[in-house]
């Protein structure tokens, strides 16, 4: 091996690294997952840095809904049926985030829906108690993806429902990246603001790859092409009304809005694979 070739593999293996560190930190922001911490991977548990930190997000998104997809598969072996198989998944995909993003979900219904100016909205969906909006917005969803996932199941088989399941989980955490990329925080302090903005190059990744897992999933499981676009396309137009929401009402974005995004937007590509698997 040449000395010229030395340099290449290094910074080969140098960039490969940085993108491992970026899917560790990536899963464990977003999951409650046991994640390593590589001797090499410089404060594993620091703050995380949303610079770069999001073109992994989409294949953290999509280990994090292979969960949800084992339990499918393993309930529907078990022979639990279409409904009881579809809870038992979201439940899964609720514990391995901790409720996450339904804790988003439930502060901004009460914040955009309780508050008439943007420092009040602010100061409610801040309050850990959960209003009515809130526990209305959290039945609704949870109703939405559980019935969505059931007729999944009934339409397209175990397989088509467990690949929609890790698709889908990807693509929905990937469309809160519109909201980061497009407004400013809210507000001066909390995660949203340490955390940073993404670099418009790490999105355009994330992007890219979520759309390299809808042509795999497209070509290898029984999921439909049209319902994948649509799906995509639904979830991406969610992301931007609830941004063009969030600018509105609050004058920027919060992680609380990035959670609701992420769970209008699963409900959004779930209703979008429906519409072309039609029974």
């Amino acid at each position: 091996m040449s000395v010229s070739e030395r340099p290449e593999r290094a910074d080969t293996a140098a960039a490969l690294r940085t993108l491992y560190a970026d899917l560790l930190r990536c899963l464990r922001f977003y999951s409650r997952l046991p994640v390593p911490a590589p001797a090499w991977e410089p404060d594993p548990y620091g703050p995380p840095d949303f610079a770069t930190m999001p073109r992994m997000l989409p294949v953290a998104g999509a280990i994090i809904g292979a969960v949800g997809a084992a339990v499918l598969v393993g309930a529907q072996m078990l022979g639990l049926g279409a409904f009881v198989t579809a809870a038992l998944a979201v439940a899964s995909l609720t514990l391995v985030t901790g409720a996450f993003h339904e804790d988003g979900l439930a502060d901004t219904a009460d914040g955009f829906g309780g508050g008439s100016t943007p420092e009040r909205r602010l100061e409610i969906m801040k309050d850990s108690r959960i209003g009515s909006y809130g526990g209305a917005a959290l039945v609704l969803a949870y109703v939405l993806r559980v019935a969505c996932l059931a007729e999944l199941l009934a339409r397209l088989g175990t397989p088509g429902a467990a690949a929609a399941v890790v698709l889908v989980a990807a693509l929905s955490r990937s469309a809160g990246l519109l909201l980061m990329t497009l407004l400013p925080p809210a507000r001066m302090t909390g995660s949203s603001y340490a955390v940073g903005q993404p670099e418009p190059g790490a999105v355009a990744l994330a992007f890219g790859v979520c759309a390299a897992f809808g042509l795999a999933a497209g070509l290898g499981s029984p999921l439909p092409f049209a319902g994948i676009i649509l799906g995509f396309l639904l979830a991406g137009g969610v992301a931007l009304a609830m941004t063009r929401l969030s600018k509105r009402l609050i004058g920027g974005q919060s992680g609380d809005v990035g959670g609701a995004i992420q769970q209008l937007a699963e409900i959004a590509a779930y209703l979008g694979l429906l519409i072309a698997a039609r029974p």
